[in-house]
């Protein structure tokens, strides 16, 4: 399992700069987690390349909306999920199946529409 704490990686981020090396950090899916995007958040219960299930919740607004969602990764994999009449201050939820490994640096997107305008876009690059 997966266990940095933000002072490790701040440990980390020092070391490099006391030997002059850089460091590109960004969010990856290497274990299990959620990253979000105004609002919309995408979430992944898989680690490493392998991606079986994916999440994606859209936030609504105070007043009933049409709200949908589409995932897919740089590789050519997509998914549009169901298409749901929500109540107002009620949070979309739905999944996507990929079901299969991805190249190590495949970005994973999810863009999320409330009333057919994008809401949010959270994107995460697939590691080992």
């Amino acid at each position: 399992m997966l266990d940095i704490t933000r002072k490790t990686v701040a440990g980390i981020a020092t070391l490099a700069a006391a030997l002059g090396c850089v460091i590109v950090t960004g969010p990856s899916a290497a274990a299990d987690g959620e990253w979000c995007n105004h609002s919309v958040c995408i979430r992944t219960y898989d680690s490493g390349t392998y991606l079986g299930r994916v999440e994606v919740s859209v936030t609504n607004t105070n007043q009933p909306n049409r709200i949908s969602a589409r995932v897919w990764t740089t590789n050519g994999w997509s998914a549009n999920t169901k298409v749901e009449d929500v109540d107002k201050f009620r949070t979309y939820r739905d999944q996507a199946y990929p079901q299969r490994h991805f190249p190590a640096g495949t970005r994973l997107c999810a863009e999320g529409f409330r009333g057919g305008a994008s809401v949010g876009l959270p994107c995460v690059t697939i590691t080992d």
